[in-house]
């Protein structure tokens, strides 16, 4: 494969699907008489930076389990590891003040090379404000970007791009996006820039298209932009909040029309920005991984770090035929800490989910029975709990809610609901937060021999910077 044929492809499902079979014919092309995945000490024009968002390594293992039982084959991430194609490392996740990060501290160690206070993006205890590695790179003259399936101006991706005191401020964070004039930035948080949502009635989608961006705000606008020709910066923001859970998205026609998938996301982002002489650097993230990790969602979390991976796969596959694109894959630091504690005929349960545990409880209200909510289960997940399981459930709805929880605005039953299921699916949790826990880094390509078997999370803001030979 050539890099030109990469472009040729615009199927990147089968792009990812492809990627790992010709590993050992297309990396020799590359690198003559070098080994496949073998370190290189060439530079790194292209960096693709993927982040899956709250992956403990319980996530990463069920992910896998599911691909073998449903698929019959690795993950991507696994099959990166046994075919040796990768350096593999353990991260410290630890931000300034805690053991236990939050997202915006975690990605300013990466994207400010100084650890911060939980709450913070790139200010530093101090008050020193490191400039972000995205506005290093674009100095460098590389083109940069961003791509979530949360809001574009949420904490990972912002850790990368900006300094701002508190993750909070996303509209604000809209704003700097703006004026730094990024090259690609994708994903969700339409309340961020639309003028009937901010309170400021700010129109940034108007403003973003005036400053000469293509502003694409669906699927088919993205595509359509995706294959104009057209140079200009890219903006696309699809949904509200974070994008739909990838498992509700499959079984959704609409949703699939309107919204598109990290995989599709990321190939219309490399094509974008692969068009830049001096190479790019892209962050990606799965960020509702994370999300789905504090609902303890099992369905939300393993299909969405699945769709992590059919991204990875893409970013690989281009990784492979360019020959010159360093691809790191980690998680900002565990969450909820989920494993597999029984049976494997219940875990396979979760290859016929339709829906999350997010979609079922949305759907519920105080006027539903017992037997409505059995139904309801059992239509998105394939097995019928007990009607006194139902009565549980239905508790919550009938009783001033007090449920807590991230990303729970409507104070759903997540944990009841998710220790009812373990009955059903043989899945465990340690708790509905972060970790502190030591995480999973892995590097591929050019620059892949600079990852130590264990790093601090800061670590990495300096190998990026080293690897493409970018002054610190």
């Amino acid at each position: 494969m050539k890099r030109r044929d990469f472009f040729k492809n615009t199927a990147f499902a089968t792009a990812g699907a492809a990627v790992l079979s010709p590993f050992h014919s297309i990396a020799k092309q590359f690198h003559p008489g070098v080994g496949v995945g073998s370190p290189s000490a060439a530079d790194a024009k292209n960096i693709i930076f993927m982040v899956s968002d709250g992956m403990s390594v319980g996530t990463l293992s069920m992910a896998n389990m599911l691909s073998e039982r449903r698929d019959g084959k690795l993950s991507t991430w696994m099959s990166l590891y046994q075919e040796g194609l990768v350096s593999r490392g353990l991260m410290d996740t630890a931000s300034a003040n805690s053991l236990v990060t939050d997202s915006s501290a975690a990605s300013s160690s990466w994207g400010g090379g100084v650890r911060v206070n939980n709450g913070s993006l790139n200010v530093a205890p101090d008050g020193s404000r490191p400039v972000p590695i995205l506005q290093k790179f674009k100095s460098a003259g590389k083109a940069v970007g961003c791509v979530t399936t949360v809001p574009i101006t949420h904490a990972t991706p912002a850790g990368f791009c900006v300094n701002s005191e508190s993750r909070s401020d996303q509209p604000g964070i809209a704003e700097q996006y703006l004026n730094l004039r990024f090259d690609v930035m994708m994903g969700a948080g339409a309340e961020f820039f639309s003028a009937d949502k901010r309170k400021d009635k700010k129109d940034l989608f108007k403003e973003f298209a005036a400053s000469g961006y293509q502003v694409a705000q669906t699927r088919d606008e993205m595509l359509a932009a995706d294959t104009s020709g057209a140079t200009a910066p890219l903006l696309g923001v699809f949904h509200q909040d974070g994008l739909p859970y990838a498992l509700d998205r499959e079984h959704d026609a609409d949703l699939k029309k309107r919204t598109p998938s990290l995989a599709e996301m990321v190939g219309t982002a490399i094509r974008r920005l692969a068009k830049s002489r001096k190479g790019f650097v892209l962050q990606v993230e799965g960020g509702k991984v994370d999300w789905a990790a504090h609902a303890n969602d099992v369905g939300g979390l393993i299909y969405d770090q699945l769709a992590f991976d059919e991204a990875l796969a893409v970013a690989i596959a281009f990784a492979e035929a360019d020959g010159n694109t360093l691809v790191i894959v980690t998680t900002d630091h565990g969450n909820a800490n989920p494993g597999l504690f029984g049976a494997t005929e219940n875990f396979e349960r979760v290859i016929d989910f339709k829906h999350t545990n997010d979609w079922v409880l949305q759907g519920i209200d105080r006027d539903f029975t017992a037997n409505q909510v059995r139904e309801r289960i059992e239509h998105a997940q394939g097995y019928a709990i007990t009607a006194n399981e139902a009565i549980r459930l239905l508790a919550h709805y009938v009783t001033d809610r007090n449920e807590d929880g991230l990303y729970n605005p409507y104070k759903l039953p997540f944990a009841e609901l998710a220790d009812i299921q373990r009955r059903y699916t043989s899945v465990g949790w340690g708790s509905t937060g972060h970790s502190g826990d030591h995480v999973e880094v892995a590097a591929y390509g050019p620059g892949r021999e600079l990852l130590k078997p264990f790093v601090r999370n800061t670590d990495l803001h300096y190998l990026m910077l080293e690897a493409a030979a970018v002054p610190r």
